[in-house]
């Protein structure tokens, strides 16, 4: 496409998703309402920059992004660098090690709460929360292992665990894939270290095989989360609920892997496998260890069948999906309502997915922000408008980054 027509396709799509007419457009920008009409028909081949500037001013974008050069969406509004030194931090690398701005010892079980509030924090999609504390965790945790022994040092590793597989999550959900995989990584070591180092690397394992998902190492990711689920396996009259939810989850992991490489027949026996671990649960879970039970296994099924490519079977399944019979995160929520919302966008059906987007906006409004299905199903719904759709409509595409708002750039 030329890059007038660039021009013209974006104008329309971002007055439609500020639900603006083309004379409320041409008021705000101080034009013409005929320049406006002339550039949206690509009758217009150029317009002075301070045209532009005021068209962008007016719709609340940047010039950049009126023209195309959109920046990428997990990196407009985050600084990842403190995140980035906490997880490399190397006492063994002279200049890397830890820089702290206090050096108290925190007894252990201060330690322990301080993860839970950062865990907590990243079910719950609060990323400024999140990365404002994990750096504080990660050296604390590390200050622990360093000048404490025995009991309390094995709990500190478990801690330290638990935090840099945080520092995985969030750098996957932001984009930061290698930092994610240097984090799971560096979790694994410290698990096998701590108070639990059964459990605690089984669940390290989940977040490196995501971490192989999301560096399309598929194959890598299903190997790794199957074997470890073979090794944390409950026993038929086992009722351990975190084995089983660890158990679970690596399957979880193995089934989106092996969908990935085209097996999907593979996948559906890895859930059915998960599934009937989670009937055997006491009901659904959300702790540092797993999210399991039969409504989040219920919620993978859906998940299995979207990204299979068969909405109409998602749809069907989403509506005998088992009521929560404990806690779910809102973000395992939301990201059920985002695909749904594609299902439903895949399928015509313009009304129910706004309806998903809108509930999965509500549920997890920060998380959502970060997550590319959302805002490319929003965006599919803002190019199929063909005339204004309302204030709620374009609130939805400025939540989903379909207008991308200028901000400065991330050192």
């Amino acid at each position: 496409m030329t890059a007038d027509g660039v021009l013209a396709e974006n104008l329309v799509r971002f007055r439609l998703a500020r639900d603006f007419s083309q004379e409320r457009l041409a008021e705000a920008a101080s034009v013409g309402v005929d320049t406006v009409a002339r550039i949206e028909q690509g009758t217009r081949r150029t317009s002075r920059p301070s045209t532009l500037r005021k068209l962008a001013e007016a719709l609340d974008v940047s010039v950049d992004a009126l023209l195309g050069n959109l920046p990428a969406p997990h990196s407009r509004d985050v600084d990842v660098a403190p995140l980035r030194r906490a997880i490399t931090a190397d006492a063994s690398i002279p200049g890397l090690e830890d820089l702290a701005d206090t050096r108290e010892l925190l007894p252990l079980s201060e330690l322990t709460e301080t993860a839970h509030a950062a865990w907590r924090a990243y079910v719950d999609g609060r990323h400024t929360e999140l990365l404002h504390a994990l750096p504080v965790v990660l050296t604390d945790a590390r200050r622990v292992v360093r000048d404490t022994r025995d009991d309390d040092r094995a709990g500190a590793y478990r801690v330290l665990s638990t935090a840099y597989r945080l520092g995985a999550g969030i750098a996957g959900r932001l984009g930061y894939d290698d930092l994610a995989y240097t984090s799971a990584s560096r979790a694994i070591h410290a698990a096998a270290e701590s108070d639990a180092p059964e459990v605690e690397t089984a669940i390290s394992l989940r977040y490196l095989a995501w971490t192989l998902v999301r560096q399309r190492r598929a194959d890598d990711a299903e190997r790794v989360a199957t074997r470890a689920a073979a090794a944390i396996e409950p026993r038929m009259l086992d009722r351990d609920p975190v084995r089983a939810g660890v158990f679970g989850n690596l399957l979880f992991n193995a089934a989106t892997a092996a969908l990935r490489v085209g097996a999907a027949s593979r996948a559906g026996d890895l859930l059915a496998a998960a599934h009937a671990a989670a009937i055997r649960s006491r009901g659904d879970t959300a702790s540092e260890a797993a999210i399991f039970g039969p409504r989040v296994a219920a919620l993978q099924n859906v998940e299995l069948a979207a990204r299979a490519g068969d909405p109409e079977r998602a749809l069907r399944l989403a509506e005998v999906i088992p009521e929560p019979t404990g806690d779910v995160p809102a973000f395992w929520e939301a990201g059920h309502c985002l695909l749904l919302a594609a299902a439903a966008t895949e399928l015509r059906r313009e009304r129910r997915a706004l309806a998903w987007l809108s509930e999965a906006r509500d549920l997890a409004p920060d998380w959502v922000r970060y997550q590319p299905l959302g805002a490319s199903t929003m965006g599919r719904l803002v190019d199929r408008a063909t005339r204004r759709q309302g204030v709620k409509f374009a609130a939805l595409a400025t939540h989903y980054g379909v207008i991308a708002v200028e901000s400065e750039p991330i050192p």
